[in-house]
């Protein structure tokens, strides 16, 4: 099975110090980064940085697209019937769903059962509050849904007493 990585196995101050230094440095210069890597005490290939670095960048790709995502249905969607926070919980959902799996996946030599459960179990924690929050969306939208339709009825009634024929367009149900 796949070996760890050298730089998984580094202390975390200095893999979060390097992390920092891949992003500051646009994730390039890897050479630098493994000559700093020795500088610290640490044998680290310029071939290990490269390849934790890519691992790095495309995580970190996966946030800033979630986030660009996120920032664009925030200015764009109307929040009528709190359409934002549904479609932030779909995408939430769907990446806890996918890291899960990942996690599933994962080797044993890499991830032992002991800290597969513990992992599993928060993630299950964290749907679990994300269900919660989607059942009580789906609560707001319905009576959001209840109240523009009574609207429509007065209004419908009141321009029925003041004579006016025409008849006014039921509220869609899709738009909910």
């Amino acid at each position: 099975m796949a070996k760890r990585s050298t730089i998984d196995q580094l202390p975390e101050a200095v893999r979060h110090e390097f992390e920092r230094k891949l992003v500051e440095n646009g994730f390039a210069d890897y050479q630098a980064l493994s000559e700093w890597l020795q500088q610290q005490g640490y044998e680290i290939s310029r071939s290990a940085a490269h390849r934790y670095g890519q691992k790095v960048q495309r995580r970190f790709a996966a946030i800033k697209n979630s986030t660009e995502a996120a920032r664009l249905i925030a200015e764009g969607a109307a929040d009528e019937g709190d359409t934002r926070s549904e479609a932030l919980m779909a995408m939430l959902q769907t990446e806890l769903f996918e890291a899960l799996v990942q996690i599933g996946e994962m080797p044993s030599e890499e991830l032992n059962a002991l800290d597969r459960f513990g992992i599993m179990s928060e993630g299950a924690r964290k749907i679990s509050g994300l269900i919660t929050a989607g059942t009580r969306l789906k609560e707001y939208q319905a009576k959001v849904k209840a109240k523009v339709e009574a609207a429509a009825e007065n209004v419908a009634k009141q321009a029925k007493k003041a004579g006016c024929p025409t008849r006014l367009p039921k509220p869609s149900a899709n738009r909910f």
